[in-house]
């Protein structure tokens, strides 16, 4: 069978020839891949730069995809730290680790749309609690995940949310949220003086000068503020003053791999996948065989490889 192959860790995947998937353990299961994302995740699985990373080469990336099982069934599947990623024309997946979606289902946006959800799923979810009527803020809102965020968010019961990102056409094309410019500190601290929590998918710089801006424009500093850090497209260190953490009853907590139980994503799929239609899922399908081409492309939208 045909896969996408990591053989360097400076170098994009090829299209290759590897061996045939074996199903092995009681609940494994072979499926026909239909759909897999290539997320920022992927990208970073396969440069070796994700914290999980353990340095083997040859490795197939992709975390997670739709697949058609031996009974015709089609699921969204999750994958362990595996070499045997989901960028291939088959996958070995645990059943435990799926879900059984159903047979209308558009799997191209569920295999864009998951993983992303996910994180601000979750986040809210099975990493904190969220008081009653929350207001929350996204950091990044103009991403891919940050986007799909915002009405995570309000399903999950904010009742106010705040977007700020640098992609001003997106934030100006956004309803039902207060917006603001990520290059602002000072304004992103005005608009989300009084939040409760803060989705962060930027980290790095921004999300220090955030942190200041915000503690310093609360009215009322002893109010909690959780600070939850998901992603890092900004940098993976941020320059956060200690003054800030005294001043302010602030707590910075992270949401991703590792900090959330496998059980406890595993067992928010089922309830995320009706809200995939509501998202904005700006997905578009290419063949495998095409992820080298893929995997240089900057276009902003999100790739689904398409064996």
């Amino acid at each position: 069978m045909h896969a996408a192959l990591v053989s360097a860790f400076d170098r994009p995947p090829r299209y290759a020839e590897v061996p045939e998937p074996v199903a092995q353990g009681p609940h494994e299961l072979v499926v026909e891949v239909v759909a897999a994302g290539l997320h920022p995740r992927v990208r970073s699985q396969a440069d070796g730069s994700h914290y999980t990373s353990t340095g083997v080469l040859p490795l197939v990336p992709g975390v997670d995809g739709v697949g058609r099982d031996p009974d015709g069934t089609l699921r969204y599947f999750v994958l362990p730290d595996t070499p045997q990623g989901s960028l291939a024309e088959r996958t070995v997946i645990d059943s435990r680790r799926s879900v059984v979606l159903p047979s209308d289902v558009d799997p191209v946006a569920v295999a864009a749309a998951m993983n992303p959800a996910m994180s601000s799923w979750v986040a809210l979810r099975r990493r904190i609690t969220v008081p009653d009527g929350a207001s929350v803020l996204v950091l990044g809102a103009t991403g891919s995940a940050g986007r799909m965020a915002v009405p995570i968010a309000r399903r999950l019961g904010a009742a106010h949310v705040v977007a700020a990102g640098r992609d001003r056409a997106k934030l100006a094309a956004m309803t039902g949220v207060e917006t603001v410019s990520l290059d602002d500190p000072a304004a992103v601290g005005r608009a989300a003086a009084e939040v409760d929590v803060v989705l962060d998918y930027v980290w790095g710089a921004p999300s220090a000068a955030a942190i200041v801006a915000v503690v310093t424009a609360r009215a009322d500093r002893s109010r909690p503020l959780t600070w939850v850090q998901i992603g890092s497209v900004a940098g993976p260190e941020a320059a956060i003053p200690s003054a800030a953490l005294r001043a302010a009853r602030l707590q910075i907590v992270g949401s991703g791999q590792g900090s959330v139980p496998t059980a406890d994503i595993v067992a928010e799929l089922a309830a995320l996948v009706p809200e995939i239609p509501g998202l904005d899922v700006d997905a578009v399908p290419v063949a495998l065989d095409d992820v080298a081409e893929a995997w240089t492309s900057r276009s902003g939208r999100r790739i689904v490889l398409v064996p």
